[in-house]
């Protein structure tokens, strides 16, 4: 089979490509370079993916032609999208939509016109949730997001539903719970704080620390993307991706701070908009419908990621953001 990864030079996407061309299977990239933040990262990261089984292609999902990208695919894990709640204000706005509703339909619009339609596994968020009801927070809950970026993940979700129920596309969208680990983007929080604990350069803490989250680490996301894309799931299924466990901030700072052997200098500063004061997934029927469930703890997890950055701060490749 030939699998197509979007965002193939992400976080996210560069680790899934490692994942599958590991196990033999055909990989064709996607990635279009965007300057959300620094994109000699993301050209390290598609360096780093030279295999025999590996082509990538650079290309706009939102606008440029995409029938050669997509020829001969059975499975798509569409990973590409415009991140970030704080950023999602404001006039960049017509970013996110390009990136995460634009390109998310034009994908499902040729699936729709294939002959045998690919299976589409569909990167969201637990941002669609806003500040839920509900802890531990199952799928049949209200959405209710709480900033534009979680408006355009929930809206792609809502593409992919549609889509299967109207020409029976095999969608399938995982709603991620923080995802962190080894090449991380360096905006998020725990390369931030990793990179602060290393360099003793202040980094911004938004709001009290109190703020609760239920981290996932990469390599468990990868396992159940890939599951999604190869199981035999009802279309327009959605599940939740958690790491099981939910953590405050300061616990977090609490975990770095033994592993580095220093404190973390925090700039705390106040809670930003679109945040969400917790996070909570109930993880039975990605169990039950994958057999998937998350084997690395937080502070495995962390240990990995610290790694990495402590390696990305040596050789100058990690600047601070």
């Amino acid at each position: 089979m030939t699998a197509l990864v979007t965002g193939a030079a992400g976080f996210i996407g560069s680790t899934l490509v490692r994942s599958l061309t590991s196990r033999g299977i055909t990989v064709r990239g996607v990635d279009n370079f965007d300057s959300y933040y620094d994109p000699s990262l993301k050209e390290r990261n598609a360096a780093s993916l030279a295999h025999p089984d590996f082509t990538l292609v650079r290309a706009d999902l939102s606008k440029d032609p995409l029938e050669d990208v997509l020829e001969g695919v059975s499975v798509i894990y569409h990973l590409a999208g415009r991140p970030g709640v704080r950023g999602s204000w404001g006039r960049d706005f017509d970013f996110y939509t390009a990136a995460n509703i634009t390109a998310t339909q034009r994908l499902l619009e040729y699936a729709t016109a294939s002959a045998r339609p690919p299976r589409i596994v569909y990167a969201s968020s637990s941002s669609v949730y806003g500040d839920a009801e509900i802890y531990p927070t199952h799928e049949t809950a209200r959405p209710s997001p709480r900033s534009p970026y979680g408006v355009t993940k929930l809206a792609g979700e809502h593409l992919c539903s549609l889509y299967a129920a109207n020409f029976g596309v095999p969608t399938v969208a995982l709603r991620f719970f923080t995802v962190y680990g080894p090449r991380q983007r360096p905006d998020m929080a725990f390369t931030r704080f990793l990179r602060a604990a290393l360099t003793r350069e202040p980094v911004p803490l938004y709001g009290s620390g109190e703020q609760v989250r239920d981290f996932t680490y990469v390599g468990d996301i990868v396992r159940a993307i890939a599951a999604a894309g190869e199981a035999d799931v009802p279309a327009g299924s959605v599940l939740n991706v958690s790491g099981g466990g939910s953590h405050s901030v300061n616990e977090v700072l609490d975990v770095i701070e033994r592993l580095v052997g220093t404190n973390v200098p925090v700039d705390r500063r106040a809670r930003a908009d679109g945040d969400v004061m917790r996070t909570g997934a109930d993880t039975r029927s990605i169990t039950e419908l994958l057999g998937w469930r998350p084997r690395v703890s937080l502070e495995d997890g962390l240990a990995a990621q610290l790694a990495w950055v402590r390696e990305a701060v040596s050789n100058g490749s990690l600047a601070a953001v």
